[in-house]
């Protein structure tokens, strides 16, 4: 079996078949400028609210506090990151909660139709559960975004308790991102002068220790980049990002995303989407707001996923509470638009295993409240 199919048996939404060998020259010669999306313009808001290209519809799958349809269990507060991993026949949509104290993270169980299965618990008594990242084992790690936060490791599959995986460092996670060709975990740290990690487990596929290092570079928004160990992991009494000289700043590490040797991460502060080249060991710019011809499309940048057609789908944190996605030729383009919820974020983009259903999650509804999340599918012909 090839790694491709490896993955796919695992992680759903085809990482390891995301074509990021077609962005190698276009993240380094310019960030992605604002053209005609590859599925037309947005139609007018359905009945659900949102604002889709023709052919696509969407529905709701789950509201906080309100009882999963087919189910008894009770939905999360405030939807955060979430991702897709294959179920036999089926799949699962895992989503973390991102409210201090409860936290956690819950998972919708989906038949092969796309009927809803169960959904459930999979990890509890957390705090700030934000993004996070899928693992090729078929694990989901959960970030806890608060200072010294722990990154969980999670099982969607049910009957297995989350483990703490504090080697993976002390500090204000936000996502994740597993290179299995490196055998590396990405992470991004939600700080106005954060850092980009990466963790070597000793054992590929054992995260209870290995080495974390920080990424260190110049000032530059491309270029070469090194990594250095971060000596003590634990950041107490010094934070990680300030233990290693010369490491990187990033403006609120958001999103992480890997894939076919890049690794995709976004940056709230300034509005950027990074690219990681794990190759050739460099950054460079794949989006950003202040280098776009007129009107942003892309602002509020938050999580990120991909497909395999090498399209980016990246979530606005506010905005004008948009999805929209880059493509490998460089456009920028909306793709889905919520109305009437100003006051929320949309949360957790992740693909169903076929690529035909997209999952998300606006984290505080029409009502501007934790208590008020809303997780959707939209079904479409994707690329």
């Amino acid at each position: 079996m090839d790694r491709r199919t490896v993955l796919r048996a695992t992680v759903a939404g085809g990482a390891a078949a995301f074509a990021g060998s077609l962005w190698s020259g276009v993240a380094s010669a310019a960030p992605a400028q604002p053209g005609p999306s590859p599925y037309g313009p947005l139609g007018a808001a359905d009945a659900n609210g949102l604002l889709l290209p023709a052919g696509f519809t969407s529905r709701v799958i789950a509201r906080s506090r309100q009882v999963v349809p087919g189910t008894s269990y009770s939905w999360h507060d405030a939807p955060d990151g979430g991702a897709c991993f294959t179920a036999g026949t089926g799949w699962i949509y895992v989503s973390n909660s991102e409210i201090t104290p409860g936290g956690g993270a819950s998972a919708i169980r989906f038949h092969a139709d796309g009927t809803i299965a169960s959904a459930y618990r999979i990890l509890s008594n957390t705090n700030q559960n934000c993004a996070g990242g899928a693992t090729p084992w078929g694990t989901w790690l959960s970030c806890e975004e608060v200072s010294r936060g722990f990154v969980y490791e999670t099982y969607p599959q049910g009957g297995t308790n989350a483990v703490q995986r504090p080697a993976l460092g002390r500090f204000k996670h936000e996502a994740a991102a597993a290179d299995p060709h490196r055998k590396v975990i990405y992470l991004t740290e939600d700080e106005s002068n954060g850092c980009f990690y990466r963790f070597t487990p000793t054992v590929w596929g054992d995260l209870s220790s290995g080495t974390l290092e920080v990424l260190v570079a110049g000032t530059a928004t491309s270029g070469p980049v090194t990594w250095a160990p971060v000596p003590d992991p634990d950041g107490s009494p010094t934070a990680t990002r300030g233990q290693v000289s010369g490491a990187k700043r990033f403006n609120g590490g958001e999103g992480c995303w890997y894939a076919d040797g890049t690794c995709w991460f976004t940056t709230k502060g300034d509005n950027r989407v990074w690219a990681y080249d794990a190759v050739n060991q460099r950054i460079d710019l794949a989006y950003d707001d202040s280098l776009v011809s007129g009107t942003a499309p892309l602002t509020g940048v938050d999580n990120i996923t991909g497909t395999g057609s090498g399209d980016l789908y990246v979530a606005e944190d506010g905005g004008n509470m948009e999805i929209n996605l880059i493509t490998p030729a460089g456009v920028v383009a909306p793709f889905v638009r919520i109305s009437g919820q100003s006051s929320s974020e949309i949360c957790g983009p992740a693909f169903s295993p076929d690529g035909s259903r997209l999952y998300f999650s606006s984290q505080r509804g029409t009502s501007g409240f934790s208590s008020g999340g809303i997780t959707y599918e939209v079904r479409g012909p994707f690329r």
